[in-house]
């Protein structure tokens, strides 16, 4: 038993439906995703005792310590793996499903997703969707970001957006979230299914506690005070 264990674990890749999986880049990616979630994990108010004390061991900290700068946590890691996924992606392309499996292939998805590089790897991205790599949902969720970043209107509905709103008659300031401005919202629906979303775009925003409305991006400018 001891000799099957020590051949199993010095292995580095093994045939998973008829594909050879890089056991060593899927460890390396799975550690990369949960540091990834992990602090943002910890942020939702929702989390369970449980999961809290998971995520807060897998950063390495006190919950007393991660709550005194949660942004700065997560932005050092979120750097420290775009750093990583950078010299990944130079050697092996993107880290799709057919080199390190699945989920494992949503990591790199992840990171990027959360970077301000967006721009620089969504051709990359693409082209993972368009050769099965990564879902297509995925895909579109950070074409729609590009788009949001840009000031132009998504196509999939799938980013919300949030800011504070001043009412002009009281003077008072609250927190307000939409969903972003969309190209075609007649069609919205049509194009989501046809890429592997099971919601409909007022479904997708109820879920996340966001009442559906459609927003010009003139309205936004003038209803956002980052805008003003």
């Amino acid at each position: 038993m001891k000799i099957v264990i020590l051949i199993l674990t010095s292995l580095v890749s093994i045939q998973l439906n008829g594909q050879s999986i890089n056991l060593t880049l899927k460890h390396t990616l799975d550690t990369m995703l949960m540091l990834d979630q992990a602090p943002r994990a910890l942020m939702d108010p929702n989390i369970t005792p449980e999961k809290k004390a998971g995520y807060l061991k897998i950063l390495g900290v006190t919950e007393e310590d991660f709550f005194k700068n949660p942004w700065g946590i997560m932005i050092k890691n979120d750097a420290i793996n775009l750093k990583k996924i950078t010299g990944i992606i130079d050697t092996y392309g993107y880290p799709g499903k057919s080199l390190v499996g699945e989920p494992t292939n949503k990591a790199a998805w992840y990171i990027i997703q959360h970077s301000d590089q967006i721009s620089d790897y969504l051709p990359l991205i693409k082209e993972a969707g368009k050769n099965k790599e990564i879902p297509m949902t995925l895909v579109a969720m950070m074409n729609d970001r590009y788009l949001m970043h840009k000031g132009q209107k998504q196509i999939y509905g799938t980013q919300i957006y949030g800011g504070n709103v001043t009412d002009k008659k009281t003077g008072e300031t609250s927190t307000k979230y939409i969903v972003w401005p969309i190209k075609n919202t007649k069609k919205v629906n049509q194009k989501r299914k046809a890429i592997g979303y099971t919601q409909t775009i007022e479904s997708y925003a109820l879920q996340l506690d966001v009442v559906y409305e459609k927003y010009t991006l003139r309205q936004v400018k003038r209803m956002f005070d980052n805008f003003n």
